[in-house]
């Protein structure tokens, strides 16, 4: 019993000390950051963004929110039950848990004796990890508050008091219309993920773009409500991605402005290799050490 518990508060040591080194490489990587404060072109500045945000969102109030419901009234029940069956895949909770204890898992580990390349991979997983985390949860925070401060009515409620019925501060379940929280967190989780695997945007994108819809398929939100979260889980992430480029915390900036990843195809290949052969049992996961040579070995003889 004693064994097992100093186990645990061993355990306890190393995620404390483990939290305090990823904290201190975050906080010192502002001097980095300084040599990397080039501006931001057009298009992508946050007044840019909001023109954006306002522009496309009252467009789809005025032009598509109108005829929205009475139109998925229309479709066969069919329709509405194939969107319902992989909706669900929008909600944050799935990913915060999974990343999160991705992250515990990580800090409980004593990476400092692995091999470099377990090392690295170990490094990069929890970067990314993190990162999905803090993403996620930040924009699901955001479009809560939104959501519970404007006080917009749902689809459900379209019959009675139409589609552009605001109460705000109404604390009402069904008066959270705007933004959309799933299309938040698809946004924001697809954000992450094309900049993590920038080979695989385009998947991600029109995989992100169906699960943002069936909001609107499954009569939960106007399409206005999944534009406003999809805008808002993007730009966040973006901005979150760009603070770490220019601190070099998982991605940095090019020479020719775009942001990468650190861990490019080659890297992310030899580091699974290493995984792989570790788990085969065809290599030993610890690091090699390298111990001075007997005296008979080097052929001195010390007097």
């Amino acid at each position: 019993m004693k064994s097992s518990s100093n186990h645990v508060w061993r355990i306890l040591a190393r995620l404390r000390g483990n939290a305090r080194r990823a904290a201190m490489l975050f906080s010192g990587r502002r001097e980095r950051a300084c040599h990397n404060l080039n501006r931001l072109p057009p298009g992508q500045r946050p007044q840019d963004i909001l023109a954006v945000l306002l522009l496309t969102v009252g467009v789809a109030v005025v032009v598509f929110d109108v005829p929205t419901y009475p139109w998925l009234r229309s479709l066969p029940g069919v329709y509405r039950s194939a969107f319902r069956a992989f909706t669900d895949f929008g909600k944050a909770d799935w990913i915060l848990i999974s990343t999160g204890v991705t992250c515990l898992a990580l800090l409980a580990l004593d990476a400092g004796r692995y091999a470099f390349r377990l090392r690295m991979t170990v490094g990069a997983i929890f970067t990314y990890a993190a990162f999905i985390f803090y993403s996620v949860a930040a924009t699901g925070l955001l479009a809560i508050a939104f959501k519970w401060t404007l006080g917009r009515a749902r689809p459900k409620l379209y019959s009675e008091v139409g589609p552009v019925r605001f109460d705000f501060l109404a604390f009402d379940g069904t008066y959270t219309s705007f933004p959309s929280g799933h299309s938040t967190t698809v946004a924001a989780l697809a954000t992450a993920l094309a900049f993590i695997f920038p080979a695989y945007r385009w998947l991600i994108v029109v995989a992100a773009f169906w699960l943002a819809f069936s909001r609107v398929m499954v009569g939960a939100h106007y399409p206005s409500d999944v534009i406003a979260g999809t805008l808002l889980g993007i730009s966040f992430t973006f901005f979150t991605v760009r603070a770490m480029a220019r601190r070099r915390i998982g991605f940095h900036i090019s020479s020719s402005g775009k942001i990468e990843p650190n861990m490019n195809a080659r890297s992310a290949k030899a580091c699974l290799r290493a995984v792989w052969q570790v788990l085969r049992g065809q290599r030993g996961a610890r690091r090699v050490s390298v111990e001075p040579a007997a005296p008979e070995e080097t052929g001195r003889i010390d007097t």
